[in-house]
């Protein structure tokens, strides 16, 4: 799913061209990201952007040699400046050495998981190969030294500015992964399948995603209290690019317009090798306004974009960010489940039936530090209203599914995602703190630094 102006390709690390010298105005700026970050058109298409850790097959909490898993990506044989697989999905690398895969936008979801578990197929089978696990969970469960591989000078800026805020920012970047479900903005009119009621949907939906899905409950060796910790990583990541814009207005092109002004700057490009750690403080609107080293372009706004992170980015289509990695294919489900919600007008509206009891987004924090997010983020399902809520979008995504031409087999998996998780008041989550509470009472000696005696709060989550 690519933007209308394809943005700097960010995660390679290498330092990219020189900006053009053209001076951005402020009120340029504004227009500017207000009419490229909803791309108009009826919603039909659909990707995915699976990010996974990588553990070592045998030793799962053993550190693994980022050369391994540079030699398993080469063995793909993928060629710069497109290196794509097979059937067209791109293979990038995090920071921490997480591997993530990004589907080419289909236009349908049968074509979206067809075509993703064909390259995700030869994604793993290169990575068995050398002896390494692609692992889908929200946060890397085993205690062990976060350091940033993956190299360059966009990471090392973006490793120093999230360093001012204490440890988490060091944990999103290098331990931590999600499923990214992308969808298309949708229409200007009314409905729907208009962009407008679209956004608010999916930002009324986020905290029931968070709970169905939420998939990391353990942090160095220990429960922290919270299901979804990765979740309660991103609350305290900087403000200004990790919440919702609020209120949701009714013009979110101009609500995201000033979001993207008034957030800090992660990084300003330099050439002659010079770090790009940008000033602390320094906000994209202040820049414009004469503040920074030099004058803001629009290559400058364009890579500031691709720093942003709240729960759902608009990139001319809508990418949704707060779902933890899942196991397996375990990422068919949110796909099918939000594809349904969003694309189908009955479900649409059962989903917003059920969604608008939950909170008054004008009295709360937007996400991902909102109330109804932190109860989702630790007690998921468990929670009596997003349980109830999450069991109403699963049986509404289940009528839709077969109006949608879902294949048979991933109708029955969103089916049985649903009695196994959210109709039992359970999360995937729940799985690894059952794991890890059979270990314990049967005597296997705990991972290092966990209190069998303690196994609430012991992080500081």
């Amino acid at each position: 799913m690519k933007p209308v102006r394809p943005p700097i390709q960010t995660d390679t690390g290498q330092p990219q061209a020189p900006p053009t010298v053209t001076p951005l105005t402020e009120s340029r700026a504004e227009a500017y990201v207000a009419s490229i970050c909803f791309k108009i058109g009826p919603p039909r298409r659909v990707g995915v952007e699976l990010e996974w850790l990588v553990q070592d097959a045998r030793d799962p909490d053993a550190p693994v040699d980022p050369a391994r898993i540079d030699a398993a990506v080469e063995a793909l044989g993928l060629r710069p400046p497109d290196p794509t697989l097979p059937a067209g999905s791109r293979i990038t690398r995090e920071p921490g050495g997480q591997v993530e895969l990004s589907s080419p936008p289909a236009d349908s979801l049968t074509d979206c998981a067809e075509t993703t578990l064909r390259d995700l197929g030869a994604l793993r089978t290169a990575f068995a190969a050398r002896g390494l696990s692609l692992v889908g969970l929200g946060t890397d469960p085993y205690p062990r030294q976060r350091r940033v591989v993956v190299h360059g000078p966009r990471y090392a800026a973006m490793e120093e500015f999230f360093g001012r805020g204490g440890p988490w920012g060091k944990i999103m970047m290098c331990a931590s992964a999600s499923v990214q479900v992308c969808l298309d903005a949708g229409t200007d009119g009314p409905g729907s399948r208009g962009f407008r009621d679209r956004w608010r949907l999916l930002h009324l939906l986020g905290p029931v995603l968070v709970a169905a899905f939420a998939n990391s409950p353990l942090l160095d060796g220990r429960p922290t209290g919270r299901r979804s910790t990765r979740q309660a990583v991103w609350e305290r990541v900087d403000p200004s690019r990790s919440l919702a814009p609020t209120p949701l207005a009714d013009d979110p092109r101009q609500a995201w317009a000033r979001y993207v002004l008034d957030a800090e700057l992660l990084c300003v490009r330099r050439g002659d090798g010079l770090p790009w750690t940008a000033p602390g403080g320094l906000t994209f609107r202040d820049w414009l306004r004469g503040a920074g080293e030099r004058p803001a372009t629009l290559d400058d706004l364009d890579y500031h974009l691709t720093t942003l992170f709240p729960p759902v980015r608009p990139q001319g289509h809508l990418e949704l960010r707060m779902i933890d990695a899942q196991p397996d294919d375990g990422w068919l489900i949110p796909t099918a489940l939000v594809t349904a919600l969003l694309d189908d007008d009955r479900a649409a509206d059962a989903a917003l039936a059920a969604l608008e009891p939950l909170a008054d987004p004008d009295r709360d924090l937007p996400g991902p530090r909102g109330t109804l997010w932190t109860r989702a983020s630790t007690h998921a399902v468990a929670d009596p209203d997003l349980r109830r809520a999450a069991v109403a979008c699963f049986a509404a995504a289940d009528e839709a599914l077969p109006r949608l031409g879902a294949p048979a087999a991933l109708r029955h998996a969103v089916a049985a995602f649903a009695d196994r998780y959210p109709g039992r008041g359970r999360c995937p989550a729940d799985d690894q703190l059952d794991a890890l509470a059979g270990r314990t009472s049967a005597g296997t000696r705990t991972r290092p630094g966990t209190d069998p005696a303690t196994t609430q709060e012991t992080a500081p989550c």
